[in-house]
């Protein structure tokens, strides 16, 4: 059998990260025109061929979420279509991952929607980074290799030389990714305890942890409207932190978010690329590290049939 051709397609999602993951492995983005109907449907054409491929299709589910997942699903067919050998499907941020679970009656779990969507349109893997629960690999049939953004952070943390650190979780939730870093960075950890007194009361964020004299780190998977965030800097300063570091690998960045984060705290900002941040959304004390290496990494070793849990070990 002849070895199937490494082939990698982009989405209009994040145009910057899928010429850094082709810059990575050495090779060219394929051919690909996506354009929009005057009544706003999508338009995709594959120009170049891609029988008998190993073709991965870099894009991230990110606002426009509905527009980029079916822009994702039109190209995927295209290339089922045209006789693709194995299609797998580059998710760097996967939207629709925090309704994950029914929390109330009557609402979808629509993380699995989009599972079960890729699936019967002729997905055959997925590749994605720091999912908002594990559990969604699980509403998968096919194989879905998980990256993390956590190893890209800590060795930028690691060249800051921090001083004396505490690495802080905005919520419980998040403890088990605080003590990861904690551990890498050699830091002891802090978690912030939301909660209400009585009803219609505003919420009081408690500190588990000594923070008074030192700097402080703040992690999580994701910064959307940064309001947590910014409270729980503000929480960390009255409690005498000195430097306040916020990160996470996804900068959603939605609604005020920006000016949120302007008016905090917060001495800094870092986040990752797995989506697009235009130049309206980048304000000085933001540092965008890039994932374009260790997608392309992980790329090779997929297409090569060798381990991309290594990666990590």
């Amino acid at each position: 059998m002849v070895e199937a051709e490494l082939k990698v397609l982009a989405g209009r999602s994040n145009p910057g990260l899928a010429q850094e993951i082709a810059d990575s492995l050495g090779i060219k983005l394929g051919g690909i025109e996506c354009r929009r109907f005057s009544d706003g449907e999508i338009s995709v054409k594959i120009s170049e061929n891609v029988r008998g491929s190993d073709v991965f299709v870099i894009q991230s589910t990110s606002n426009p979420a509905n527009d980029n997942l079916m822009e994702l699903m039109l190209i995927v067919d295209a290339l089922r279509r045209a006789s693709a050998r194995r299609i797998t499907a580059v998710i760097p941020y996967y939207g629709y991952a925090r309704q994950d679970r029914k929390v109330e009656p009557r609402v979808p779990i629509s993380a699995k929607v989009v599972a079960t969507m890729l699936e019967a349109i002729g997905v055959k893997r997925i590749l994605s980074m720091d999912l908002h629960a594990n559990q969604i690999q699980g509403f998968f049939e096919i194989p879905v290799d998980h990256l993390f953004g956590a190893p890209i952070l800590v060795k930028y943390f690691k060249e800051l030389a921090l001083g004396e650190l505490v690495i802080v979780s905005p919520d419980s939730g998040g403890a088990e990714r605080a003590r990861f870093f904690g551990k890498q960075l050699g830091a002891n950890m802090a978690i912030i305890d939301k909660r209400r007194e009585r009803a219609n009361e505003a919420e009081v964020m408690n500190i588990v942890g000594n923070v008074e004299g030192k700097n402080c780190l703040l992690i999580d998977d994701m910064i959307d409207t940064a309001g947590t965030i910014c409270k729980a800097a503000i929480a960390l300063k009255e409690k005498g932190a000195l430097k306040i570091i916020a990160a996470a690998t996804h900068g959603v960045l939605s609604g005020n978010a920006i000016q949120n984060l302007i008016g905090s705290p917060i001495d800094e900002v870092v986040v990752t690329n797995t989506l697009q941040i235009s130049d309206e959304k980048r304000f000085p004390r933001m540092r965008v590290l890039s994932v374009g290496a260790i997608f392309g990494t992980a790329i090779q070793r997929i297409h090569e049939e060798r381990s991309v849990s290594s990666l990590f070990l």
